[in-house]
């Protein structure tokens, strides 16, 4: 017989999910307390959080419970980066049906904490309910470690505008498996599993990136939130663009724009950044440059080649 949430109890599972969770230095106290204690080195603490809701952020019969586990702490970690902050602990909040398998959450556990293993980072606490469908929700915690954080307000005309990461992938696999396809299977694991470059956020602050931004949304779209918090211009070349083999595979195939798959596709958690041409780290790859905004393209405008987007930048939750 299969052992569910119902059958384990609330108590038992959390007993389970939390009994070997590694804690780092930054953590005082850890789960089993009302609350967490984590140490915050230089007064400031870094936080984000994210929800993931099945049917709209995954399927189960598209993603195990692994790769949830994944890209729940993956989404979230990269967002605390993107301020050029290092990621020190996060806690879980986790809804799902009383009939969903023990082992099913179990494993959705050991995804959030592999992918919080590559950065150190402690799984700290958190809760658990019962809903309808499976719901995970992350809030994340990072410290700046006595550096300023790298706001999306801080872009000047001048900069360049570079990236590091993959931009376009999770798209094209999103557009494999709405096909009932399973390939190319890069594609689609990237849509299952984000890959950010961690490690990007805290070189682009020592490098002295003016502004950063995670891309979640599409390259345009979180482009967009740095052009108009900043009140710039920004203009992106094309051709500076990487179309890899596989996002070519997969246009091709359904009939698809390959770079529409890299400038408006999202989550997969690239990292976009402004910085004076000389300090654009050699990792990061110049896509564009910062203007004052005109006449014909105010502040606050992202175009490419010059010229307006045409189409939807990206994704926008209660768009209809």
């Amino acid at each position: 017989m299969t052992e569910t949430l119902g059958s384990t109890g609330e108590f038992g599972f959390i007993e389970a999910a939390t009994k070997s969770l590694p804690q780092g230095e930054d953590v005082l106290v850890g789960p089993g307390d009302d609350a967490a204690v984590v140490a915050v080195p230089d007064g400031r603490m870094v936080i984000t959080t994210d929800l993931l809701v099945e049917g709209r952020h995954f399927r189960q019969d598209w993603s195990s419970a692994y790769d949830v586990g994944r890209k729940a702490a993956a989404q979230n970690l990269a967002d605390i980066v993107a301020m050029g902050a290092r990621p020190t602990s996060i806690v879980v909040g986790f809804g799902g049906p009383a009939d969903l398998p023990t082992a099913w959450a179990l494993e959705l556990q050991q995804g959030l904490g592999d992918e919080c293993e590559l950065l150190g980072v402690s799984i700290v606490g958190g809760d658990t309910v019962q809903s309808d469908k499976i719901i995970v929700s992350v809030t994340a915690f990072g410290s700046l470690d006595g550096r300023s954080p790298v706001l999306r307000s801080g872009a000047r005309p001048g900069d360049e505008v570079a990236v590091a990461g993959r931009l376009g992938w999770a798209e094209a696999g999103f557009a494999v498996l709405n096909r009932g396809f399973r390939s190319p299977r890069t594609v689609v694991e990237a849509h299952r599993r984000p890959a950010p470059p961690y490690a990007e956020g805290v070189r682009a602050a020592l490098a002295g990136a003016s502004s950063m931004c995670d891309v979640s949304d599409g390259l345009l779209a979180d482009l967009t939130h740095i052009a108009v918090a900043s009140e710039v211009l920004i203009d992106i070349r094309s051709a500076a663009l990487t179309i890899p083999e596989p996002l070519q595979a997969v246009a091709s195939a359904t009939g698809a724009d390959a770079l529409t798959f890299v400038l408006t596709g999202g989550e997969d958690h690239a990292l976009v950044a402004t910085f004076e041409p000389a300090d654009v780290p050699d990792t990061w790859t110049v896509i564009g440059a910062v203007a004052v905004g005109n006449q014909t393209h105010p502040s606050g405008t992202v175009t490419v080649d010059g010229q307006p987007y045409a189409g939807p930048t990206g994704h926008t939750h209660f768009r209809s």
